[in-house]
């Protein structure tokens, strides 16, 4: 049996659910409370060194990186392939995975943790808060969290997020008119991988990122009414999780909006 270690809210997570469900596999979620650091305790820490989600363990075995496990996932069980046989479709996905890793997964950070993980943090005394922050292991992802808690939105982090968001969908735009999927005529990981990252734009209701992108606007309609997005990412958000989300993306909007056209 598959177990993966979770978070309704994490990209990350998002992609792998995603995975699993194309290729309708069996599996057994651990919810780990992101908000309360819960991914920095001792326990997860040994799973997942780098404190982050997801993990999948199968044979009592970790496997950790959510574009490593995509991969693990579509070597382990390759029937409902998520991976061309022409060598170049697949370098095409690796390099949108790798663009996700390396730079959109960071971006989507710096506008989703000042309104979803921030709040939290707030609440707690300014010693509870830097023990948490130092406790992050990896030092880039430490300072950028550091400098969002204390700026938010005003962070610079978020400037850069709102151009790195608005140069992925040109980009996509491209690759998108020229075919019906990110790395060819076939849905691959590429797809499984990028999808999350448009919720976000959904749930906080920025639709203007995708307004001169019509083909991203059809790619992300595709792909948002599989079964498989429903299940892994849609099931997720109950009518009034959603509402708050959008009521939270309203009250940034200003910010973002003055980012995305600067």
């Amino acid at each position: 049996m598959i177990t993966l270690y979770t978070h309704p809210m994490s990209p990350c997570a998002q992609k792998v659910r995603i995975v699993l469900a194309e290729k309708a596999l069996n599996w057994q979620p651990i919810h780990v409370n992101l908000q309360q650091k819960e991914n920095l305790q001792t326990w997860y820490l040994e799973l997942n060194p780098l404190g982050v989600v997801p993990t999948l363990v199968e044979d009592e075995k970790p496997v950790i990186e959510s574009s490593l496990i995509c991969e693990y996932l579509e070597d382990r069980y390759p029937q409902t392939s998520l991976r061309s046989n022409d060598p170049h479709e697949i370098a095409s996905m690796r390099l949108w995975l790798k663009h996700i890793d390396i730079k959109l997964h960071p971006a989507c950070g710096a506008l989703q943790w000042p309104l979803i993980m921030r709040p939290a943090l707030l609440e707690k005394s300014q010693e509870e808060q830097a023990a948490l922050i130092n406790a992050v292991v990896e030092q880039p992802r430490r300072e950028r969290q550091r400098r969002l808690l204390e700026m938010g939105l005003e962070a610079p982090d978020v400037i850069g997020a709102v151009k790195t968001y608005a140069d992925t969908i040109k980009k996509m735009e491209t690759a998108l008119q020229q075919h019906r999927w990110l790395a060819g005529e076939q849905i691959s990981l590429a797809d499984c991988a990028m999808a999350p990252y448009f919720q976000t734009i959904k749930q906080f209701g920025w639709e203007m990122f995708c307004e001169q992108a019509p083909a991203v606007s059809l790619w992300f309609d595709r792909i948002s009414s599989r079964e498989s997005y429903q299940k892994a990412v849609s099931a997720d958000f109950s009518n009034q999780t959603n509402h708050e989300l959008l009521e939270t993306g309203k009250r940034a909007l200003p910010i973002i909006a003055k980012h995305l056209s600067s």
